[in-house]
């Protein structure tokens, strides 16, 4: 359910979704999700300020939060 969400979110950002991959890692109980974006398209998924970016996490941490699991997502 997050990986799909996370997926979602940034296809749906991004103009070229075909170069778009996650990855996701498990580290010490906790899932890191690294998601890596043409470079074109980092400025649509960082936002101003990070907004964006802080945005996806948030929603990232309340899809975890709801499954009793930890989650992180890096932006590569």
């Amino acid at each position: 359910m997050t990986r799909e969400l996370i997926e979602y979110v940034a296809r749906s950002l991004v103009d070229h979704p075909e170069e778009m991959t996650l990855t996701e890692i498990e580290e010490d109980g906790m899932t890191v999700y690294q998601l890596h974006v043409s470079p074109r398209d980092m400025g649509k998924v960082i936002g101003r300020r990070g907004r964006v970016a802080r945005a996806i996490r948030t929603l990232l941490k309340v899809s975890a939060i709801q499954q009793q699991k930890r989650a992180v997502l890096e932006i590569d």
